[in-house]
């Protein structure tokens, strides 16, 4: 059986969108799935990077291709009334109800991407996080050091894995990012030879071209 990282933020509605898809997408496929949290935000500091919604026309452009993916999929999806919001609560609630050197299960995770994209409600209302931990009763203080430092550590290995932003699935070492990779990574579940042939690696290489100034 083969197992899969599922890295995500609840902050990016194309995570969630992924989330919800994975399971259909690899129907019948022998697989086991860890939904690991890491903050988004590092990643955009490591690789320098702004957010798709710092940009304001691939803010708009963003939530249309979301809106009609949801659509397309059956998925509901609700701007949240503050986008982007600050994340840490969430991500820590989710590690917190991880066991001991684990990470969340599906359920949990479900149950904090649905706080933030179904409703249309602020994902930061205090009563709404008092409502969901209380729902979720974690193991361990999401506010706590323990849980802080898993945080930050599970975003540091990611970034140094490569990882540049959410959803990314992990399998066999190699890295597929978006939602719309989905299909890749069943593929290779299938054992398609085109992963393991000299195509792969081939395409990553781009030939020389102009570089910017910085």
């Amino acid at each position: 059986m083969k197992h899969l990282t599922f890295y995500f933020d609840v902050i990016s509605p194309f995570a969630y969108l992924a989330f919800e898809r994975l399971p259909h997408v690899l129907a019948g496929l022998s697989h086991s799935v860890s939904y690991q949290p890491v903050l988004f935000a590092g990643m955009l500091s490591h690789w320098g990077q702004k957010g798709p919604a710092e940009i304001e026309p691939k803010r708009a452009w963003t939530f249309r291709h979301v809106a009609w993916q949801a659509h397309r999929d059956h998925v509901a999806l609700h701007m949240p009334a503050q986008h982007p919001f600050n994340p840490l609560a969430l991500l820590r609630l989710a590690l917190a109800c991880a066991p001991d050197g684990s990470t969340p299960g599906r359920h949990v995770c479900e149950q904090v991407f649905r706080h933030v994209w179904c409703g249309g409600a602020d994902p930061r209302d205090p009563e709404r996080l008092a409502a969901l931990a209380a729902r979720l009763a974690p193991a361990h203080d999401p506010n706590g050091d323990a849980v802080k430092q898993a945080l930050k550590d599970a975003t540091a290995l990611a970034v140094a894995k490569g990882v540049f932003g959410v959803p990314t699935v992990e399998l066999d070492g190699r890295l597929f990012w978006g939602v719309d990779s989905l299909e890749m990574v069943a593929a290779c579940l299938r054992g398609d030879p085109w992963f393991d042939g000299p195509d792969w690696d081939a395409a990553a290489v781009a030939p020389p071209g102009v570089r910017r100034k910085a």
